[in-house]
C-alpha cells in the first residue's frame, strides 16, 4: 500500500508552523499509532478517526495504521490534527486520489461531521505565508478563515463529502448525511463594539481632557479618586475615542480572539479596539497568561491595540500589576513553561484607577477618612514605583460638583472628541512614519533628545524637575511625548512652554508622590 500524506498547522502561541502528516498501513495485527509528540487530545484522536470514517462510509484498515506527525520534535497539542490524519490514512489505502498541497484544520465528531477547531485564522495565516494557500477547514470556521488574504478555503460539513472531492467511491459513502450548518448562529454584528458615550459624563472638565491626550497619544492613564467620581465611567469610554484599526491590526487582534475561541473572530475582522476589564481578583496567569501545557493568552494580549483597564489597581497581586512592566515597555509578552513558550503581542493602552485609600474617603480635606497613614500608604505602595514611572497621565479626579449636574446634557460627545483625536493621530503618523513609528507614546528619548529635540528654552522647567529629582529620566522622557500630543491637538508643529507645562501637570500625582 502507499504511503499518505497530508498537511496541518500546529501553534505555538500566535506562531503557526506546517506539520506534514505521514500514514502509512502495515502488515501486521490491528493499531492505531500517532507518533510525534501528541498531547492527550490528539491521541484520542485515533478513536474519533475510527469511528467518523466507518460512519461516513469508508471504513478504516483492520491493519496497522502508523501516522507520523513532522517535526516529530515540536509538540502537538489539540484537535485539529483530526482530519489531517485521516485524510492521510485514506490516501495511504488507496480510498481517495493524492491530495497534493492541501492543508486540513478541523476536528471531527463520531458521526462523520466536522466541527470547528479555535486558532483558525492565525493557523491559516501560517499556511499562507508557508506557501500552502489550499486549505480545508470545517463550514462553521469557513467565514474566520475566508479573511486571510491569499488562501483559497474551502468549508465541508462531513467527512464524506470531502472524501467524495478528493475520489472517493461515492457508491459506499454516506453523503445522504447533511447536518446543520453550526456557523448560521454566528451574527455579523457580533465583532462591533457598543461603547458608552462622552456626553455621559458630567463635569470633570480635567479628566475628560486626560482621556483625550491619552487617546491621542496611546499613552497610559492612572485615575485616583473617590468612589463616585467617575472614574470607571470615563475609562469605559476611552475605547470610543481610539480610531478604528487598520488591516494589519485588525488581523492581529482578530487573531488573537480567535485563538481565545471569542465568537466575536468567527464572521468578520474586528475593527474597533478591543477593551478588556478584568477582576479584581485575577490571577497572573488570567492578566498574563499561562496555564498547564503551552501558554493561552490572558487579558493583556487580548487587550492588544485597545484598552486594559485595572479597576481598584491597588486590589490586584502586586506581582501582577509589576508583570505588567514588560509588556508596557516591548509591547509583546514572552511567557515561558516547561511545555514550551509562547510569545503574544500585548500593545496596549493601559488605564488604571484607584481610590485615594481603603475607605476612598481620604479626598478634599479627608475629614471622614477612617484610615490611618500608614494604611494609606501600605494601599497605594501595592502599584509599585517602577510600574507608575511607565504611566505617562497620572490624574486626581475629584468629586462632582452640584453645578455639574445642571449642565447635563452640554458635554461633548465622544464623536466630537473623537474627530480631533483622529486629527492628532494622523498629524504623528505624517511626522513618524520616517522612523518607523505610529504614535507619540513609542517614541524613544533618543529621538526625543535627537531628531525631535527641542530648543533648552522651552524645556527649562522640564529640565528644573529633573535636576531636583521630581522626574525620573523615564519620566522626563514621558513628559514629552505628552507635550507632542498636546500640541498635536492644538495643530502646533512643536511643543512650546505651555505645552511642557501641561505635559507636567498631567503628571501630577507623580509629582506630588515624589
Amino acid at each position: 500500500m502507499a504511503l499518505g500524506r497530508t498537511y496541518s498547522v500546529a501553534l505555538v502561541g500566535l506562531n503557526g508552523y506546517i506539520v506534514e502528516v505521514e500514514a502509512d498501513i502495515g502488515q501486521t495485527l490491528p493499531a492505531f499509532v500517532i507518533l510525534g509528540l501528541p498531547d492527550a487530545a490528539l491521541n484520542e484522536a485515533k478513536e474519533r478517526i475510527r469511528s467518523a470514517a466507518k460512519n461516513s462510509g469508508i471504513p478504516l484498515s483492520r491493519r496497522k495504521i502508523t501516522a507520523n506527525l513532522i517535526p516529530a520534535s515540536l509538540p502537538k497539542r489539540g484537535s485539529g490534527f483530526d482530519l489531517a490524519v485521516t485524510m492521510a490514512v485514506l490516501r495511504a489505502a488507496n480510498d481517495i486520489r493524492p491530495t497534493e498541497r492541501t492543508v486540513f484544520i478541523a476536528e471531527l465528531g463520531l458521526d462523520g461531521r466536522l466541527r470547528p477547531v479555535r486558532g483558525i485564522l492565525p493557523a491559516v495565516m501560517a499556511a499562507v505565508q508557508a506557501g500552502y494557500a489550499d486549505v480545508v477547514v470545517a463550514q462553521a470556521n469557513l467565514a474566520e478563515a475566508s479573511l486571510v488574504p491569499g488562501a483559497d478555503v474551502r468549508g465541508y460539513r462531513t467527512l464524506a463529502r470531502l472524501a467524495f472531492d478528493f475520489g472517493a467511491d461515492p457508491q459506499e459513502l454516506a453523503l445522504d448525511f447533511d447536518p446543520e450548518d453550526e456557523a448560521d448562529h454566528a451574527d455579523a454584528s457580533a465583532g462591533l463594539l457598543t461603547v458608552p458615550d462622552m456626553a455621559d459624563v458630567s463635569g470633570q472638565g480635567d479628566a475628560r481632557r486626560a482621556l483625550e491626550v491619552a487617546a491621542a497619544g496611546a499613552h497610559h492613564l492612572l485615575l485616583t479618586g473617590p468612589p463616585g467620581a467617575g472614574k470607571t465611567m470615563l475609562a469605559e469610554r476611552l475605547p470610543g475615542l481610539l480610531p478604528d484599526l487598520a488591516d494589519k491590526e485588525a488581523m492581529e487582534v482578530t487573531a488573537i480572539h480567535s485563538l481565545c475561541g471569542l465568537p466575536s473572530s468567527a464572521v468578520q475582522l474586528l475593527r474597533r479596539p478591543p477593551f478588556e476589564n478584568p477582576h479584581h481578583s485575577a490571577t497572573a496567569a488570567a492578566i498574563i497568561g499561562g496555564g498547564s501545557g503551552l501558554p493561552r493568552p490572558g487579558a493583556a494580549s487580548r487587550a492588544h491595540r485597545g484598552v486594559l483597564f485595572l479597576d481598584e489597581a491597588p486590589e490586584y497581586e502586586r506581582r501582577v500589576l509589576d508583570a505588567l512592566r514588560q509588556p508596557l515597555e516591548s509591547g509583546e509578552l514572552v511567557i515561558h513553561r516547561s511545555a514550551g513558550t509562547a510569545a503574544y503581542p500585548a500593545r496596549f493602552q493601559l488605564v488604571l484607577a484607584a481610590n485615594p485609600c481603603p475607605c476612598g474617603k481620604a479626598s478634599g480635606k479627608g475629614l471622614d477618612c477612617t484610615c490611618s497613614p500608614m494604611m494609606r500608604r501600605r494601599y497605594l505602595a501595592r502599584m509599585s514605583g517602577p510600574l507608575l514611572d511607565r504611566v505617562d497621565i497620572q490624574l486626581q479626579v475629584e468629586r462632582v460638583s452640584l453645578a455639574d449636574f445642571g449642565q447635563a446634557g452640554s458635554e461633548e460627545d465622544t464623536a466630537s472628541v473623537a474627530q480631533r483625536v483622529g486629527e492628532a493621530r494622523r498629524r504623528q503618523a505624517e511626522r513618524l512614519i520616517s522612523l518607523g513609528l505610529e504614535t507619540n507614546s513609542q517614541v524613544p528619548g533618543r529621538i526625543l533628545r535627537g531628531e525631535l529635540r527641542l530648543p533648552a528654552a522651552a524645556t527649562r522647567i522640564l529640565d528644573h524637575s529633573l535636576e531636583r529629582g521630581v522626574l525620573t529620566a523615564r519620566g522626563y522622557d514621558r513628559v514629552l511625548r505628552l507635550a507632542w500630543t498636546v500640541a498635536d491637538l492644538a495643530h502646533r508643529e512643536r511643543p512650546d512652554t505651555n505645552d511642557i507645562g501641561q505635559a507636567l501637570s498631567l503628571r501630577q500625582a507623580a509629582s506630588a508622590a515624589a
